[in-house]
């Protein structure tokens, strides 16, 4: 049994073809064969494909939509001509099905092109000079050099001057590459690998901070500061904040590296309880009990 679409992408059927792409980017990058080496990894990269490949075209996603699977199988309806295609990319060999003709459903004839090589769904996804694993074989003639960034490196983008056997050559690195992505350049690819932080953590675009509040904070409410990629923010806690609570701060996360927006800044509020108390500050809590 294939599995559907929305679920494969973690979307539900309502989501906007914003949240598809920020979806499939996601998915994409942490199944990439090249960077993940589950066993698995081939398989969920060409079902994380297919499933972007219907969900991001208008005419596929309504047939999907309506008859599921059955839409792009030509022994539901008969109209479709399958055929198998195989490829190699570099170590991959990827064996995949497309199909054209009439909408053995009736009605508009529509382009629904089966399945593509997952590959290169993936680099003209991620392509025009940004960040792509080059899965062809052309793309893995090209000498790949590592280059290690810190977190706001990668996030803010920076200018380095690298080696390149021998060679020393400067380079700009766009804003918002992640830990994994290769950026292409005319004569070499650059493999980039993000230092972790301590205060920021990365999901997509969107990243993560934890701010530790005292009770007395959580209770009453409170004015305090945050750290933010380029400058501390002030944000108002409301008076009765639960432990575990996140702030959402719209655009103050990660530019895409593709253009696609900017992610958001979500503050999560630990609630911290005093290891030691005087005896005054007990009496304190009783009383408030």
């Amino acid at each position: 049994m294939k599995r559907d679409f929305y679920e494969v992408l973690g979307v539900n059927k309502g989501a906007n073809a914003a949240d598809i792409k920020a979806a499939y980017r996601k998915k994409a990058l942490e199944w990439h064969p090249d960077r993940n080496k589950s066993p698995d990894a081939e398989e969920k990269f060409k079902e994380i494909n297919g499933a972007y490949e219907v969900l991001s075209n208008t005419q596929k996603k309504q047939a999907y939509d309506q008859f599921g699977h059955a839409a792009f199988d030509p022994s539901a309806g008969g109209g479709f001509s399958g055929h198998t295609h195989s490829q190699q990319n570099g170590p991959f060999n990827f064996t995949w099905q497309s199909s054209g003709g009439q909408n053995p459903f009736g009605g508009q004839d529509f382009d629904f092109g089966g399945f593509s090589n997952p590959f290169d769904i993936f680099e003209q996804f991620f392509g025009g000079g940004g960040a792509t694993f080059g899965g062809g074989r052309s793309r893995r003639q090209i000498p790949t050099y590592k280059i290690q960034l810190t977190f706001l490196e990668a996030a803010h983008g920076c200018e380095k001057e690298v080696s390149l056997d021998g060679t020393r050559k400067k380079i700009k690195v766009p804003s918002g590459v992640d830990d994994g992505q290769r950026i292409k350049f005319s004569d070499f690819i650059l493999y980039i690998d993000v230092l972790p932080d301590k205060i920021f953590k990365r999901e997509g675009n969107d990243i993560y901070i934890n701010q530790d509040i005292s009770y007395s904070q959580a209770v009453l409410g409170d004015e305090i500061e945050v750290p933010s990629l380029d400058r501390p923010i002030k944000i108002r806690i409301k008076a009765g904040t639960q432990p575990g609570t996140l702030v959402r701060l719209r655009g103050h996360g990660i530019r895409d590296v593709q253009g696609y927006g900017v992610g958001d800044l979500y503050i999560r509020l630990n609630l911290v309880v005093p290891s030691r108390l005087s005896s005054r500050q007990k009496d304190l809590i009783r009383e408030l009990e």
